[in-house]
């Protein structure tokens, strides 16, 4: 039985992950913050560690789980910031990531899979941040840079695109799209032309999986980078046409009504690598139908 260590799990992914990996037969641990809610568990197989915050008490968690793997989810997003949201972005990107980081170097635990984001990639950049998270995301590669050159780690870093599935309540696209379809109201959205790539939560998890299996055959020396894409990128005017085809319901949207965002994406990144045996399985309108018939579903 492997073990893992999964940070970020009170989370959307995080919360799949934990339970794709349960299902597997992993035994599987979390790290939380005082406050945070942990997944459901009807089984009763989780174990949960809730972390004060201190390097000292999170080495002392790594060294009694003893991980096979470390996947971390942990992070704060926010598209764009105000000068109130530094500390938080910074505590939550870098320094728990970098007390992370160390405690697995204490531990003697070599294995992490991480997460990026595509979007430390703006126009398509070896590395242009679209926002300060981004920047923070790729200020955390240096400091794996360190721990995997001095002292052995083995990283992979999954960089992800947009994400939807089941049981998401984030104030995401699929979420705004899904409450102005049942109520009729209207939107006010951007004119509508950048391309967003959606990828269905069974296929990021899939990569995440395979991840922890590539770093386990002893394939992986240092660090490796992959992004989780759909490889189908959707005008943002498209991507609502496809929702409405797939869920029955008009769409109320105004285009045009509010501008775009500073540094929006308009062209996703495409001069990446997939990680190797990794390939998205669930098309966009299959993956809108199955969301919503799940979340339907008594």
């Amino acid at each position: 039985m492997s073990t893992a260590l999964v940070t970020g799990a009170s989370g959307f992914i995080g919360g799949h992950l934990v339970r794709r990996l349960l299902a597997d037969g992993w035994q599987v641990h979390v790290v939380l913050r005082p406050d945070s809610v942990p997944p459901a568990d009807d089984a009763g197989a989780l174990h949960v560690h809730r972390h004060d915050g201190s390097t000292e008490d999170l080495i002392r968690i790594l060294r009694a789980v003893a991980p096979d793997t470390v996947f971390h989810l942990a992070s704060l997003f926010l598209a764009q910031h105000t000068p109130a949201d530094v500390e938080p972005l910074v505590r939550a990107n870098v320094l728990f990531s970098t007390q992370l980081a160390e405690a697995m170097a204490q531990a003697g635990v070599r294995h992490l899979v991480n997460t990026g984001t595509s979007w430390q990639h703006y126009e398509d950049q070896p590395y242009s941040p679209v926002c300060l998270y981004a920047a923070l995301k790729q200020a955390f590669d240096a400091v794996l840079r360190f721990y995997a050159e001095a002292l052995d780690m083995r990283v992979i870093t999954l960089k992800l695109f947009d994400t939807y599935g089941p049981g998401d309540r984030r104030p995401k696209l699929l979420h705004l799209f899904k409450r102005i379809g049942a109520s009729g109201e209207a939107l006010a959205m951007s004119p509508g032309q950048q391309r967003i790539d959606l990828v269905h939560i069974d296929d990021v998890i899939d990569a995440f999986v395979l991840a922890a299996g590539r770093l386990a055959s002893g394939a992986v020396a240092g660090i490796e980078e992959y992004a989780v894409s759909s490889g189908a990128p959707l005008p943002l005017q498209e991507l609502a046409r496809v929702y409405e085809q797939a869920s029955g319901q008009a769409l109320n949207i105004d285009w045009g009504g509010r501008p775009y965002r500073p540094r929006e994406v308009m062209e996703p990144w495409h001069s990446y690598r997939l990680l190797p045996g990794w390939q998205p399985r669930v098309g966009l309108a299959d993956g809108i139908r199955a969301t919503l018939a799940a979340e339907a579903a008594p």
